[in-house]
């Protein structure tokens, strides 16, 4: 049924419109689930590093993702690009104080099903080793020489969620 004098349909389904709230906006699952956003700072920006890396499991997703946004770190299962990872569901998170992760990388020669080393800096200088699948944390290094001259407040003492 068309509207008169318009030509458009009344039927037609709207993915976004404007309130004098705001801006209201259909989101896909994966846009909608992913983790929340650090606002941005004039000061300077967080940069996002990503990590990927293959267990070759026998369930076929072999693939794993790592990734930090501000002070958070998480570690996903990698399906490809077609179909999205479920963003709601990490295997592990890490929420740190203090500091924060700039850069990470995984040790692709151990990696198996059940452990994962990675290896995660952060920017007063301190690095961790950490196994995401058995969320644990094996070694800090660097600390001694930072902790010294700096407050305590900057370890990277991570908080698994």
């Amino acid at each position: 049924m068309a509207a008169e004098g318009g030509g458009k349909e009344m039927n037609e389904i709207k993915t976004q419109f404007t309130t004098r709230e705001g801006l209201y906006k259909l989101l896909s699952h994966s846009e909608y689930s992913r983790p929340n956003r650090v606002p941005f700072n004039s000061q300077g920006s967080n940069p996002v590093r990503v990590s990927f890396v293959n267990v070759n499991d026998q369930s076929g997703n072999g693939d794993r993702l790592c990734f930090n946004v501000g002070r958070e770190l998480y570690f996903y299962i990698y399906k490809g690009v077609r179909k999205a990872a479920d963003l709601s569901k990490p295997i592990d998170k890490r929420i740190y104080k203090g500091t924060q992760p700039t850069c990470h990388d995984f040790n692709h020669l151990t990696a198996t099903a059940e452990s994962v080393s990675l290896l995660v800096g952060f920017s007063a200088g301190q690095v961790q080793l950490i196994d995401p699948i058995k969320k644990e944390t094996s070694k800090l290094f660097n600390e001694e020489g930072l902790l010294s001259s700096q407050n305590q407040a900057n370890s990277p003492s991570g908080t698994v969620v």
